[in-house]
């Protein structure tokens, strides 16, 4: 039998590399993937089972720890600790929390976190036998945004239908245009342009807005420019001016309340249901808002009274100086005394129900040399003027957010086509 010495060599080859691949399979390590480490609140979460809820109606403190395996002894120790900090009697249902509890089988508490907004919250730490509570926020993060819009009702449609918040509104014609624009009687085709600050917390939630750095509002076809500026460093507190570096502020807030409206105004001839429908004088104008909201002091000046008496309910009246005074009337309670000297914007009491009153309001009283009058037709004195010395430097600052504005588009708005019944019936 002759065999080929060439065949063999070949089959030798083949079974040799055969051989080789079979030994030389690769290894495949399989790691496993690490857990993602998550610190929040001050804490690695990754070290506790973390239990989000939401308080509910009728809850206290008290239960949701005793819930989760924290004895009622060691629940006393920890509101006698926290009193100073953190009042648990004044947590609210729909309040959200969180719990870090210890990660064994008793999945004991350890920390309670109340969440007062998006932003602030309160830690109660009571894992280690020093028991301690502190308040804190979340980061947030600014960003400048630009918007714009066009009447075609009034301003808040407009803020809406570009998806604004109504903060927005209320700062505009609230605070901004306060006494430049009467916003009871904007024209269609009035626009607005604005520059602020939208908030975030974990860089993509938003929370609020912050500064309206600029803004600018058309009505009646004339211009009105404001820029926030700081004109008097030392007080340190900002206003709005105008492209003319004129205060746009008046010495008076227009209101005592945020975003409040008016119920009723001044009319001494207005007919009043409290008293059977009878005409009697209303020498206030009553801003409406729920109970507890806060007033303010429309001015600078001096609490001369603070007291409970009869329909006035609880009132305070501030003397700002030897023309103007004011009066806020139904307090709910009051913030202020006698003597106190307050500034304009400062907290003086809460909106309430005291005294002759259908529902939650506060009465604002308007007194000039002694005689009350309409706030809304009295021609009042303007804030501080800015110093001629520092105007130079205000129209240099405002150079960028003038282009800015007048670079912002407006909307373009869906035209409705109004056909005439003839044209319907063709």
């Amino acid at each position: 039998m002759n065999t080929n010495p060439l065949k063999i060599l070949v089959a030798l080859l083949v079974v040799v590399l055969l051989a080789a691949c079979k030994d030389d399979k690769p290894v495949i390590n399989i790691t496993p993937a690490l857990p993602k480490i998550i610190y929040e609140y001050g804490f690695k979460l990754n070290d506790f089972k973390v239990i989000q809820d939401t308080i509910k109606s009728g809850e206290n403190f008290s239960e949701i720890l005793d819930r989760h395996h924290v004895e009622y002894p060691k629940v006393l120790e920890i509101v006698s600790k926290i009193k100073d900090t953190f009042n648990v009697r004044k947590i609210r249902s729909g309040v959200p929390y969180t719990i870090l509890a210890k990660k064994d089988s008793t999945e004991q508490a350890q920390v309670f976190i109340y969440k007062h907004s998006k932003v602030r919250y309160t830690v109660i730490d009571f894992k280690d036998s020093i028991i301690t509570a502190y308040n804190a926020k979340k980061p947030v993060k600014k960003v400048t945004k630009t918007a714009s819009g066009i009447i075609t009702s009034n301003l808040s449609n407009a803020m809406e239908n570009q998806g604004l918040s109504s903060y927005l509104t209320f700062k505009m014609a609230d605070d901004i245009y306060a006494w430049t624009i009467d916003f009871s009687k904007l024209q269609k085709n009035d626009k607005f342009k604005l520059i602020y600050e939208q908030l975030y917390i974990n860089d993509t939630v938003p929370v609020g807005i912050g500064e309206v750095k600029a803004a600018y509002f058309e009505h009646g076809g004339k211009p009105f420019y404001a820029f926030k500026y700081i004109a008097d460093t030392l007080l340190g507190v900002p206003d709005y001016f105008d492209d003319e570096a004129t205060n746009l502020r008046r010495q008076f807030l227009k209101m005592p309340v945020k975003f409040s409206r008016i119920s009723s105004r001044y009319n001494l001839r207005r007919k009043i249901a409290y008293y059977g429908n009878k005409v009697r004088p209303h020498k206030g104008t009553d801003y409406a808002a729920p109970i507890g909201t806060e007033i303010m002091a429309t001015a600078n000046g001096t609490v001369i009274e603070s007291r409970y008496k009869g329909g006035n309910g609880n009132y305070v009246k501030i003397r700002h100086n030897n023309t103007y005074s004011t009066q806020y009337l139904h307090m709910s309670k009051r913030a202020v005394k006698v003597g106190d000297v307050v500034k304009q914007g400062e907290v003086i009491g809460y909106i309430g129900m005291t005294g002759n009153t259908a529902g939650p309001h506060v009465c604002y009283r308007f007194w000039k040399n002694g005689k009350q009058v309409d706030p809304y037709k009295q021609k009042l004195p303007a804030a501080e003027p800015m110093k001629e010395t520092v105007k130079p430097a205000y129209f240099k600052f405002i150079i960028p957010s003038k282009n800015k504005l007048d670079s912002i588009p407006y909307p373009k708005l869906s035209k409705e086509i109004t056909l005439s019944e003839e044209e319907l019936n063709s």
